[in-house]
């Protein structure tokens, strides 16, 4: 398993051996409570010991990896984990679409419609990274679109695990349940239509199932 190409664009080295090892450790590659060394971490990599030792500092500040004296331990992500993170998420996000749909105007429903073509194409080509990539970039617009650093700033601590917890989610939903994915788009459509409309009640209402949904989703893929 591997993360979608433009989300490592412009990357360091150190970014890119970070995102690695916490797709293999979300995805379950590598199992929880192994142990892993500076030596043979940049020994897979082919690189000196310092990026390594910054990875493992970001991952460790994730609460997916427990910093020792010669590496790191896996801890990997438990149910509270994973509930916890959707709750922020969508406590974040309900904020987010009530102030974005204040302003939300057709300009703004024309790109945000973008995004989910560009998921309609990948899912008629099985790409379950490329849909996962789309997927949270529509999301991730809507946090831009408030212009709140103080939002961007909560988002962009969660948003990399949030999108390895996605592609594991979205893999099995490919894999399994193709249905789930049209069902997932016009989602995405809905929420598109309700932002146009400046419902707020039908806001909170596809907020709360959406949640729900996903929640259930990516608990389902992880601990099964």
């Amino acid at each position: 398993m591997q993360y979608p190409e433009k989300w490592l664009q412009h990357n360091t080295l150190g970014e890119k051996i970070t995102n690695n090892l916490r797709l293999n450790i979300i995805s379950g590659e590598i199992p929880s409570e192994t142990i892993l060394t500076e030596n043979q971490v940049s020994s897979r990599f082919s690189t000196s010991r310092a990026p390594v030792r910054e990875a493992f500092k970001t991952l460790a500040n994730e609460g997916i990896v427990e910093l020792g004296r010669m590496g790191v331990k896996v801890l990997g992500l438990t149910k509270k984990d994973i509930d916890e993170l959707y709750e922020f998420r969508f406590l974040i996000e309900n904020f987010a679409l009530q102030r974005v749909m204040n302003t939300f105007d057709e300009e703004k429903a024309k790109e945000f419609t973008k995004i989910v073509q560009m998921m309609e194409l990948y899912a008629k080509h099985n790409d379950y990274l490329e849909f996962s990539y789309y997927d949270l970039q529509f999301h991730e617009s809507i946090i831009i679109e408030t212009n709140h650093k103080r939002i961007q700033y909560s988002w962009n601590n969660i948003r990399h695990i949030l999108l390895c917890l996605l592609i594991v989610a979205t893999k099995k939903r490919f894999m399994e349940d193709k249905n789930q994915i049209n069902k997932l788009i016009e989602n995405h459509r809905q929420l598109i239509d309700v932002l146009r409309s400046q419902d707020n009640d039908r806001l909170h209402r596809l907020i709360e199932e959406h949640s729900i949904d996903t929640k259930k989703t990516v608990g389902d893929a992880y601990f099964q």
